[in-house]
């Protein structure tokens, strides 16, 4: 079992093309010997954002601290503190931090097998 206080774990920076001020903890993964999914939690600073992209994958968000949008590049639809947002597989996706404080998530992903 693994018990740990978030803030131990190592914050990276999400360095993609197209990403503005994002930081990524890999709470749960692989490297934990996780068989199924990961748990990441994203911090997003002010005006920041993810990339505009799809995958094979889904995705489980819930948005703990902050506000923002999430897009598919044509939409944009309003989230905060509470909001859970469900991403299938190949659909287009991306989150932006609208408020004046950090965009806090936690997204789920299956682990590549």
């Amino acid at each position: 079992m693994k018990i740990v206080d978030y803030k131990e774990v190592k914050t990276e920076a999400v360095d993609f093309e197209n990403v503005k001020d994002v930081k990524v903890r890999w709470l749960i993964s692989d490297k934990d010997k996780a068989p199924n999914f990961a748990m990441r939690l994203f911090e997003v600073g002010p005006g920041g954002y993810s990339p505009l992209h799809t995958h094979n994958w889904e995705h489980e968000v819930f948005i703990l601290e902050g506000k923002g949008v999430a897009t598919d590049g044509e939409k944009e639809t309003q989230i905060k503190s509470g909001t859970v947002v469900y991403v299938a597989p190949e659909e287009r996706h991306q989150f932006k931090n609208t408020g004046s404080g950090t965009l806090k998530f936690l997204c789920l992903i299956p682990i590549k097998k």
